[in-house]
């Protein structure tokens, strides 16, 4: 039996879909959108089911993938990946953390990760035989902090692993903490391994920027992201990473024992969707943006106080700031079972000084969804304070 995953709770996104599931309580908490997705890309999936290609396809990803994801990167982010050499399609995002994880960390190796942080990061470097080093972010910034990047550095440190957009903060990197992080790693010879699933998932006008973009990063970063987020079809499982030739090359060998492939008609529909024209990426985000503002609206009308949401699918509520003295996780069990919404406790994707005041919710829901949602969240304000 395997020490590392047999010691591991249930992550907490099934924990409390599994509670929502047994209360019949709406689920704000793990982060799926209740539409569709995009009727046309999935035309594509089933028309490539019907008549394409079922078997094996290149375990790298279909060509016409990789140079869509080239083309898709070059358009909107200024990148220029090679498609034959460093990109590699995997089994989703997160198998794309795992390969990377598993086929770039030696045991021993140390690497920072910052933290509130998706619950699969350490657990991997583990697995690996790394050690995980963590920095924390707190609120109301979230920001990270050269002092405490200093600090967790050591001489066996050899990765940075961290997600912007942030999820669950909810925050991205802006011009000046990319720069930061690029010196930090340039300056200490360190692989990023940057997790950027939610980059089309932007609000207010913002732009996603690549920390692979900065001088120096091209060669020591590993740019991982995701169909799912990108087109709301988060059941799909299509992600890849991006990286330098020497890094790619060795991800792809461990992708190749991990899932080796991906189903080729969800590859050929998210290389067509990859191609649509830009209004479709600004579409998408309004429609976002709008779910955002109606419930962040909703519960501050009935005294939430509500963080800033800068991307992803949630936002955040402080629940000191709002009146609630119960710890995050506590008042997350109250709000599925005596008032039937789901939400996520920040403190759970912390190891270490962990924030235990705020609570994620996904607002990547219908507007009956999230007006209902609300009436019930207002209730709860009542009852809890």
């Amino acid at each position: 039996m395997n020490p590392v995953f047999a010691k591991l709770p249930t992550t907490i996104f099934e924990e409390m879909s599994a509670r929502a599931r047994a209360n019949g309580a709406i689920n704000l908490g793990q982060g799926f959108p209740d539409a569709a997705g995009p009727e046309d890309v999935r035309q594509a999936a089933a028309e490539a089911a019907l008549n394409g290609w079922n078997q094996y396809p290149p375990m790298r990803g279909l060509p016409e993938l990789r140079a869509a994801i080239a083309d898709h990167y070059s358009s909107h982010q200024g990148l220029s990946p090679d498609p034959e050499t460093e990109i590699v399609v995997t089994s989703g995002a997160t198998e794309a953390l795992a390969a990377s994880i598993l086929g770039l960390v030696s045991p021993d190796d140390e690497a920072i990760i910052v933290q509130p942080a998706y619950d699969a990061y350490a657990p991997l470097v583990r697995q690996a035989g790394g050690v995980p080093r963590f920095v924390s972010t707190r609120p109301p910034d979230w920001k990270v902090r050269t002092e405490d990047l200093e600090a967790a550095v050591g001489d066996r440190t050899r990765f940075l692993i961290l997600n912007s957009p942030h999820n669950p903060t909810a925050t991205m990197l802006d011009e000046a903490d990319l720069g930061l992080l690029a010196d930090f790693c340039v300056s200490h010879d360190l692989i990023t391994i940057c997790d950027e699933v939610w980059e089309h998932l932007v609000f207010d006008g913002a732009a996603h920027r690549s920390l692979m973009a900065m001088p120096g990063m091209a060669e020591r970063t590993v740019k991982i992201g995701s169909a799912g987020k990108i087109f709301s079809l988060t059941g799909w499982k299509v992600g890849w990473a991006i990286a330098a030739e020497p890094l790619a090359a060795v991800i792809a060998k461990a992708h190749q024992f991990l899932t080796f492939t991906t189903p080729p008609n969800l590859q050929s529909a998210v290389a067509y969707g990859l191609g649509k024209d830009s209004s479709y990426f600004t579409g998408m985000r309004a429609g976002y943006q709008a779910s955002r503002d109606r419930l962040s609206a909703a519960l501050t009308d009935s005294g939430y106080a509500v963080l800033p949401s800068a991307a992803t699918y949630f936002l955040l509520v402080d629940l000191a700031a709002s009146g609630i003295e119960l710890d995050d996780r506590a008042c997350a069990i109250r709000l599925v079972e005596e008032f039937g919404v789901a939400s996520i406790p920040v403190s759970a994707l912390y190891e270490t000084d962990a924030v235990t005041t705020a609570l994620r919710l996904c607002f990547a829901k219908g507007d009956a969804t999230l007006d209902e949602a609300a009436d019930r969240l207002a209730e709860a304000r009542k009852a809890l304070t």
